[in-house]
């Protein structure tokens, strides 16, 4: 009889969730919004600065990697959804990323084994 009790609960339980939705404290989306804020502001700072070359990329790609992550995790509710769901959104684009890598490696290759046997122009 305490197990029929107790599963109803449980059932009560997921439907009244259900119903409410997930409630998360505002003051988690507020201190996220203040880290977006201070990341723009960091990646705004690489331009205003001067920092050139490959530090300047590196440094704005790392601001956006973050900021991306940042609203992915919190405001896409990934920070609490099934290890399965997240992988089926994130992992297709992430494959995507590696096979560019790849294509990309493939590219710088194919044109240097070009120039180094065709020569460098016409």
């Amino acid at each position: 009889m305490s197990e029929t009790t107790a599963h109803a609960q449980v059932q009560t339980a997921h439907v009244q969730a259900a119903h409410t939705g997930q409630q998360h404290p505002l003051r988690l989306y507020f201190l996220v919004w203040g880290l977006l804020f201070v990341l723009s502001a960091a990646s705004y700072m690489v331009d205003y600065l001067g920092v050139q070359s490959y530090l300047r990329w590196t440094l704005i790609l790392v601001f956006m990697m973050l900021k991306a992550g940042l609203i992915v995790a919190v405001f896409m509710h990934m920070a609490w959804e099934r290890l399965a769901l997240v992988y089926a959104i994130l992992l297709p684009p992430l494959l995507v990323l590696v096979f560019v890598a790849l294509m990309v490696s493939e590219a710088d290759y194919t044109i240097f084994t070009r120039l180094a046997f065709f020569g460098a122009g016409p």
